[in-house]
């Protein structure tokens, strides 16, 4: 029997970065409460006396009456029955290492654009394994959207992935706002994989960028960047899906070409000639395509698929490879 969201289901968010702290200011819209696990205790302070995050999107203010910000994770969870994971991939583990309440009964959204990097996996298919937890409990909530313009408002388009569309419309009801549209997939695979891939392509760019190439190169590096996301999913996972679509293309383009993109900044500090250390070294938040580009080289030994721009960046990140170097070696396989 499958599972299915009630209409009072309550609402809990795990993390207290910059996504996290914009989708609990979504959720606030519509739910008279919103549980909230922090980790650190200058956040969980100022959120309880405040209402403010000091350190992520610190414009966004909150009612205190309406979320319930906790350092107990077992807590939080024992109170929801729809948990959001919105920390940085690499941190998940650390984060749910307090877990001794039990998954039972809820269901648990990933909301993280990224892979587990000691495992190889996604974070589907980690909460699945590690958690045992069935796929009619798991989703994803994914873009294209950049946390800092959600925070301010600004129109914006999300897509609930569940293996259950009126799950992922029970989902929908408690995130959409004037400014916030809705999509839905059942393509759990297709999009969580898409979130990945989307992370590498954008440090391609970025180092493109750095080395001084044009926007005429750019558009031929996305459109390749696309048509090999497309050729990894269906050799790799082959299901009916339009990969045309926002939760898709649209969140490879916005990762691509944004100034929110830390995994292009990532990218854009290499092309200027940082070393792949001293630029992570930079960066204030995590890039998730650093993790990703491992990962997905792994994975592919499995698929055999051709990824020759997902293989350039991880010659550079991993193998020493100098970015003009690596670059123009990719140019002689772009159409």
């Amino acid at each position: 029997m499958e599972y299915t969201i009630g209409k009072g289901a309550r609402c809990a968010v795990i993390g207290h970065g910059s996504w996290a702290t914009a989708i609990v200011k979504v959720l606030c819209e519509n739910e008279s409460r919103v549980g909230w696990y922090v980790r650190n205790p200058e956040v969980l302070e100022s959120l309880r006396t405040r209402g403010r995050n000091p350190r992520y999107l610190r414009d966004a203010e909150f009612d205190p009456s309406r979320i319930a910000p906790s350092g107990d994770l077992n807590e939080v969870i024992r109170e929801a029955d729809i948990l959001i994971l919105a920390t940085p991939s690499a941190y998940l583990k650390k984060f749910l290492e307090p877990l001794t309440a039990s998954f039972d009964g809820k269901f648990v959204i990933s909301a993280i654009k990224g892979i587990v990097p000691d495992d190889y996996t996604t974070i589907v298919e980690y909460l699945h394994t590690r958690y045992d937890l069935p796929y009619d409990r798991l989703g994803i909530v994914t873009g294209p959207s950049h946390a800092e313009e959600v925070a301010l408002e600004r129109l914006s388009y999300l897509t609930v992935v569940s293996t259950d569309l009126m799950n992922a419309r029970r989902i929908g009801e408690k995130l959409s706002t004037p400014y916030i549209k809705l999509s839905y997939s059942t393509d759990l695979y297709g999009v969580e994989y898409a979130t990945v891939l989307k992370n590498i392509y954008a440090m391609a760019v970025g180092m493109a960028v750095g080395l001084g190439y044009g926007d005429n190169f750019l558009a031929v590096l996305i459109s390749n960047s696309a048509r090999e996301m497309d050729r990894y999913l269906s050799e790799s996972h082959p299901a009916e899906r339009n990969t045309c679509a926002s939760a898709y293309l649209g969140d490879l383009l916005v990762t691509c070409y944004s100034v929110y993109s830390r995994n292009r900044r990532l990218g854009l500090l290499i092309g200027h000639g940082c070393t792949v250390k001293s630029a992570l070294n930079e960066m204030t938040m995590v890039a998730e395509g650093y993790f990703a580009a491992d990962c997905i080289r792994h994975v592919n030994t499995r698929h055999r698929v051709e990824m020759p721009i997902a293989e350039m960046v991880y010659d550079v990140l991993y193998r020493g490879v100098a970015v003009r170097r690596a670059m123009e070696a990719l140019i002689e396989k772009l159409v």
